[in-house]
Parts: C-alpha cells; sequence; structure tokens
C-alpha cells in the first residue's frame, strides 16, 4: 500500500468533487478523521448538481437545494469551508482550461499539501462512481494540480492581479479508482458520514433506511479488500506523491 505523508505533517486539505454528494459518498468518514485531527479542509464542488432530481423537479430551485443540502452534510463531520465554482453545467463538464484555471486559483488561496479529487480512471466495476463529470473534474484537477499550480507561468495574472502565487502540492489521493492502495479506516467516524449523506435528501431520502445499511456493506467491503480487521470500515484512495 501507498504511504502518504502522516497527517500530523498536513495543515491543509482540498477535496474538489464534481457534485454536491461526490465527496460524501466517497470520503465524509475520512474528511471527518481530519477535522479531528485539527487539519482546516476545504471542500470544492464544480456544479450545483442541477440534473440530480425528479422530472417534474422546477430545475431553477435545485442549486440553491443543493447547496444547502452540501452545506448541511458538511456540518456533519465539521467542515466550513465550502466552495462553489460558477458556469460549469452538470453533465457537461470536460478538463477544459478554463476549468483548470478556476481549479488552480482555489489550490493557489488555500495552499493545500494534500488533494482529493475524483478518479479520472474509469472504474469499469463501479462504473456509477466514474460518470463522465466525475471523470472530468478529476483529470482537470490533477491537471491543476500539477503542472499548473506550481508553475509560475501558468496564469500569472492570478499573481499579479489577485495576489495569489505558485503553490506546490505535496500529494494527490484519487477517491473511486479502480486500484486503491490505501485505506483509512473510518469506524469511528460512519454515524457522521450517514449523516452527511442523510442530509443530501433530495438524493437519499428515497433509500430510507436502506441507506445505512447500503453505506455499511460498501464500506465494510472496502475495509475486507483493502486489508483491514474484520468488523471495521473503510474508504480507499489511490495516493500519487507529488515529488
Amino acid at each position: 500500500m501507498a504511504q502518504p505523508r502522516p497527517d500530523t505533517e498536513i495543515e491543509r486539505i482540498l477535496v474538489v468533487a464534481a457534485h454536491p454528494d461526490d465527496a460524501d459518498f466517497g470520503l465524509a468518514g475520512t474528511m471527518a478523521t481530519w477535522v479531528d485531527a485539527g487539519i482546516e479542509v476545504t471542500l470544492l464542488c464544480v456544479t450545483h448538481g442541477e440534473q440530480g432530481a425528479r422530472p417534474d423537479t422546477d430545475i431553477t430551485t435545485i442549486p440553491a437545494l443543493r447547496e444547502a443540502e452540501q452545506e448541511a452534510a458538511c456540518a456533519a463531520y465539521g467542515v466550513s469551508d465550502v466552495r462553489w465554482l460558477a458556469g460549469f453545467r452538470d453533465g457537461w463538464v470536460e478538463p477544459t482550461f478554463e476549468l483548470q484555471r478556476e481549479i488552480v486559483r482555489v489550490i493557489r488561496a488555500v495552499r493545500p499539501q494534500r488533494v482529493v479529487c475524483q478518479s479520472p480512471e474509469r472504474n469499469y466495476d463501479r462504473l456509477q462512481a466514474s460518470h463522465p463529470d466525475h471523470l472530468a473534474a478529476g483529470e482537470a484537477t490533477v491537471r491543476a494540480c500539477y503542472p499548473a499550480a506550481e508553475n509560475p507561468f501558468a496564469w500569472p495574472e492570478l499573481h499579479s492581479e489577485e495576489g495569489l502565487p505558485f503553490w506546490h502540492v505535496g500529494e494527490i489521493w484519487l477517491m473511486a479508482h479502480p486500484a486503491p492502495d490505501h485505506v483509512v479506516d473510518i469506524t469511528d467516524t460512519f454515524a457522521r458520514k450517514v449523516a452527511a449523506l442523510q442530509a443530501h435528501a433530495s438524493q437519499t431520502a428515497h433509500r430510507g433506511e436502506e441507506l445505512q445499511a447500503f453505506l455499511r456493506r460498501m464500506t465494510g467491503l472496502m475495509a475486507q479488500r483493502m486489508g483491514l480487521p474484520e468488523g471495521r470500515l473503510g474508504e480507499a484512495f489511490k495516493v500519487i506523491p507529488l515529488n
């Protein structure tokens, strides 16, 4: 398994996700452990998830609803810095230079030692985790981390006009990767993961009590796959060191 930098060496983490609730399905329990350790965690959502609604829903009401749900979810595990990009449409995300620039801006503002994003590699064993927007947001984030964020010649106006100098990200963690190599034990923070996903009521209320059983089953299987002791729960990642 990969050995990421110890959390004791990490002060700030940026999590980038294509849609509201993506990060909570992927790593709400892990974010809770980081918050408990005193690490500052920032969540950046690329879209407002406006296509995640029933057909009879007024689509103009969805962005505000999903933003409120994400804020409530973050409160469940203690993240208060939630940021949103504008101008990127749910279902139409591509790893454009425009998107990379917006992510670079946030990286240079937050100055994280660790960035977490969705895997840009498709996982055919869990195809729903490889939604095209997830792949695109992941690809744009990886490109933003390296080389763009640390290159002073990439969008120099971010420094000259906005006071955001280049920044070196120490490592990238990929969620939903087909070949994870690091696991975080979330047994003690699992209840907060459940609470976070229950806060996304427009997406999860129809599951009822089955939601908790589903999350326990998935995190239990991942823990078993990654070698944690029986009965433990885990969230897994592919860790990419950036030297």
